[in-house]
């Protein structure tokens, strides 16, 4: 079936790396929208969870890191989501021994039991993403866009010798 003409997209932008990672962003944030809110999930907190399944007990800061939530909100986001995480007994939040100026969130076996089904909820999600590419494809497509976000991650050294964040 051919595009209609005015839905092609110029061969300048389609050929751009950029612009196709942009698109495929704006349609796999629309895809695991749907999929969470149809089955309750909160996207922050799939994140959250993830983060102290992995690395254990952690403070909200630390969290706020480990998922690259954006600075300029980070206190306010991850402190909204581990309240709500809290309340649904899924995450403890208790003062840090050893500095009570801040709060450590441990995960509970009620938050790893959500997790799983959050976890199977954004596997199909994945399948749907990854559907046109054969298994072997899907693990070079996952692995080239770790090395590219990794590769823009790291500090560039300018020509004058400073680090460019």
């Amino acid at each position: 079936m051919d595009t209609p003409a005015d839905d092609r997209v110029p061969i300048l932008l389609r050929s751009r790396p950029s612009w196709l990672v942009a698109q495929l962003a704006t349609q796999v944030t629309r895809l695991v929208g749907e999929a969470f809110d149809a089955a309750g999930f909160r996207r922050y907190h799939y994140a959250l969870l993830a983060a102290l399944d992995e690395f254990g007990p952690a403070s909200q800061a630390a969290l706020g890191r480990r998922c690259r939530i954006d600075r300029s909100y980070v206190v306010e986001a991850v402190s909204e989501a581990v309240s709500e995480l809290e309340a649904g007994g899924l995450v403890l939040r208790a003062p840090d021994p050893a500095d009570r100026r801040r709060n450590v969130v441990t995960l509970t076996g009620a938050g790893r039991t959500h997790l799983a089904a959050m976890t199977r909820t954004l596997d199909d999600v994945q399948a749907e993403l990854t559907a046109p590419l054969l298994a072997a494809e899907r693990v070079q497509f996952v692995d080239q866009l770790g090395r590219v976000l990794d590769h823009l991650r790291e500090p560039r050294v300018t020509g004058k010798g400073s680090e460019i964040p």
